[in-house]
């Protein structure tokens, strides 16, 4: 099954279920981007609008991609407000559903989906406006090298969905191969629990190269 038709059957139970996950990284979300002054932005993996509201409430406006349509049906009931903009999308493929270029970009709990990272960056950079801000929270390798993938239950069965393993530098690399700067890096953990493995890992890139001009 597709990873879009895994996810429209997930976003059933989605916001209902006990999600670690799903709730650290919304915590990571905005501990990373409350310094950040932004009006516009461009949030991919937007799913059922767990950090959409929070977005709104900063922004002039956002512009939220997702790949499943279930998944974003929810959001749509439950973000109301007029600067708030649903696309449907692939990040996987030419981005031809933005046309807009915005001040921040988000990129929550999906790029473990992708196989090939450097076409993300390449577009994310591309769909910036100068000196603007990438966040990209992920399921930290440590995680993935103990087996852990995006999974959830339903009818009694249990539905692994297909997962690519990151290690750091590859989001490092082609970060830097599309011209970002790294601006911070943290591991986020369990109840804070710094003795355990991380669960999740975050990343806020800055578009800025010292040849461009505009």
């Amino acid at each position: 099954m597709s990873t879009q038709k895994m996810y429209d059957q997930w976003s059933t139970t989605y916001d209902d279920v006990d999600n670690p996950t799903r709730d650290l990284e919304k915590r990571a979300c905005k501990a990373t981007l409350s310094p950040l002054s932004f009006d516009s932005v461009i949030e991919l993996g937007s799913g059922t609008g767990k950090n959409t509201e929070w977005l709104a409430e900063r922004a002039v406006n956002v512009t939220c991609v997702d790949l499943s349509s279930e998944m974003q049906a929810i959001a749509r009931a439950k973000v109301l407000r007029d600067n708030v903009r649903f696309v449907l999308g692939d990040i996987r493929d030419g981005w031809s559903f933005l046309e807009q270029k915005a001040d921040l970009i988000t990129c929550s709990l999906i790029l473990e989906h992708v196989e090939k990272l450097d076409n993300v960056f390449r577009q994310a950079f591309s769909h910036l406006n100068k000196n603007g801000h990438l966040y990209i929270c992920e399921l930290h390798p440590f995680k993935q090298y103990s087996g852990s993938k995006a999974r959830f239950e339903s009818g009694g069965e249990l539905h692994v969905l297909d997962c690519y393993l990151h290690h750091v530098t590859d989001y490092t690399e082609a970060a830097a191969n599309a011209g970002f700067i790294l601006e911070q890096m943290t591991e986020w953990f369990d109840k804070q629990d710094r003795s355990d493995i991380p669960r999740l890992i975050s990343f806020l890139f800055k578009r800025e190269r010292k040849d461009e001009t505009s």
